[in-house]
């Protein structure tokens, strides 16, 4: 006689048994025989590893295999990277896709993608183009330079200058600029790999004109400033101005290098926002070069921008690693579209989405809480306390992280007893909705900072899908 353990395998259904169900022909249809084969193996694999495991109590009727498979397809199939509600209080947030573009730059993604475009075509001439004209005229108009082109993040550039200008040389960077960007890369390993050596100066807050002197050698190449957009070094410092650094350069016949990193395009402070740096201020100061990202302050897709003097430029465009790091026609459609919005800085912050984000009055951000408020209590129940708090938004992870933005959000917190997971429980449960809510955990509580949250009835229509605790 059969033990319950062999009788229950026994009775699981054979693959073509299950395939000649109507409900399973209909997963076929939808998805395809070999997907559908495959996910009613893997079913059956897990029913087997359950039933070996003595838990007898496994439903295995055919009606349930076929629900459990349906999960499986609908999870295999769906997207990967999918929208999501960013209410963590970063506008720029790295992990969460940076810069929103505007519905002009999606326009012409979709126009870049679904047709044949002059990417690499004169249409005037009629003969081979060059892709970076698309965005180079008005970078220059934007920033004042002679010549720009386009790579495919600010690290790209920033090695793709040092490999064009300093291979197997010294470039000059102050000790206290030498940074560390997102995901551990660190400007000394971008310039190792670039093939340059880096000569130190200074110390980590006080760096002197010098100090760069006294580095310079035959075997430099460059003097190279890196804008700390992502820390500061406050108290007892001393830095060197940037027109004194170029002065510096240009004496001893040396290009000089500024990397702003966040690349701001207008001046912030016209909108009341702290002040950041511009490749135009940058160049007028004295900068041969200005590396910049244009998914951050820029407010376009990812990619890095080298703009300056145009024989410099020239050199870098013919080095072979700039094929290597080029962009497709998607990134230039959609920063060709951003850039085009700065022509009217009058209307940028109602058309850039970050800017919009950023400038956000707090009366609206308070006023929009006040909104949401009772469908969050209405959803959550009275085991969830909610209620609007002030927060401080941060522009981003990498970008200006130390100024904040006065803001307005929703605090939640569980029953005493239950805190101690409380927290990451409310913030997993949040992130299961159809269109996840990416919130914060402060002080013990999750929190929603609602500067960010530009689809107000979207959010409210799906908070009726939390499961609270179920994650």
């Amino acid at each position: 006689m059969l033990n319950p353990a062999a009788a229950a395998r026994r009775a699981l259904p054979s693959v073509d048994r299950l395939l000649k169900l109507d409900a399973v022909d209909a997963l076929v249809s939808r998805y395809g025989r070999p997907l559908v084969v495959a996910t009613i193996r893997a079913e059956l694999e897990k029913q087997r590893t359950l039933l070996e495991q003595e838990r007898f109590a496994v439903n295995i009727d055919d009606a349930a295999l076929v629900a459990a498979c349906t999960e499986r397809l609908r999870a295999a199939v769906s997207a990967s990277l999918k929208p999501v509600f960013n209410l963590t209080g970063t506008v720029l947030h790295t992990n969460l896709g940076r810069a929103p573009m505007p519905q002009c730059a999606a326009d012409a993604v979709m126009q870049a993608m679904t047709r044949p475009v002059n990417l690499e075509f004169n249409l005037r001439g009629g003969e081979r183009g060059e892709r970076d004209s698309h965005v180079e005229r008005r970078l220059t108009q934007l920033t004042g330079a002679a010549a720009a082109l386009v790579v495919n993040n600010n690290a790209a550039a920033v090695y793709l200058t040092l490999n064009t200008l300093a291979l197997k040389k010294e470039v000059v960077v102050s000790r206290g600029e030498l940074i560390e960007i997102g995901g551990a890369f660190r400007i000394p390993d971008i310039m190792a790999r670039a093939g340059c050596r880096l000569h130190e100066v200074g110390t980590t807050n006080r760096t002197h004109a010098k100090d760069y002197a006294a580095a310079i050698s035959p075997r430099t190449a460059a003097i190279m400033k890196v804008h700390a957009s992502n820390f500061a070094i406050q108290g007892f410092t001393a830095a060197v101005p940037e027109p004194e650094l170029a002065a510096l350069a240009h004496d001893h016949d040396l290009p000089f290098i500024i990397d702003l990193g966040g690349g701001a395009l207008v001046n912030l402070e016209d909108y009341g926002l702290p002040h950041e740096p511009t490749p135009r201020e940058a160049l007028a100061r004295g900068a041969d070069l200005v590396t910049f990202s244009g998914d951050k302050l820029l407010g376009g897709p990812q990619c890095g921008l080298i703009v300056g003097r145009g024989d410099i430029i020239a050199k870098i465009k013919r080095n072979p690693m700039k094929r290597a790091l080029r962009v497709d026609k998607m990134t230039l459609a959609a920063l060709e579209a951003v850039l085009r919005l700065y022509a009217n800085p009058d209307r940028l912050k109602h058309e850039l989405p970050t800017l919009h984000w950023l400038t956000r009055p707090l009366a609206d951000i308070e006023a929009q809480a006040r909104r949401v408020l009772p469908a969050v209590r209405a959803a959550l129940g009275a085991q969830v306390e909610a209620r609007i708090i002030a927060c401080a938004s941060q522009i981003g992870s990498g970008s200006m992280p130390l100024d904040a933005l006065p803001s307005a959000g929703i605090a939640f917190r569980l029953p005493a007893r239950r805190r101690g997971t409380a927290a990451e429980m409310l913030a997993a449960d949040f992130r299961a909705l159809p269109i996840p809510v990416i919130g914060r955990i402060k002080g013990g509580a999750f929190m929603l900072d609602l500067r960010c949250l530009d689809d107000e009835a979207g959010f409210i229509a799906q908070l009726d899908q939390l499961s609270i605790g179920t994650h």
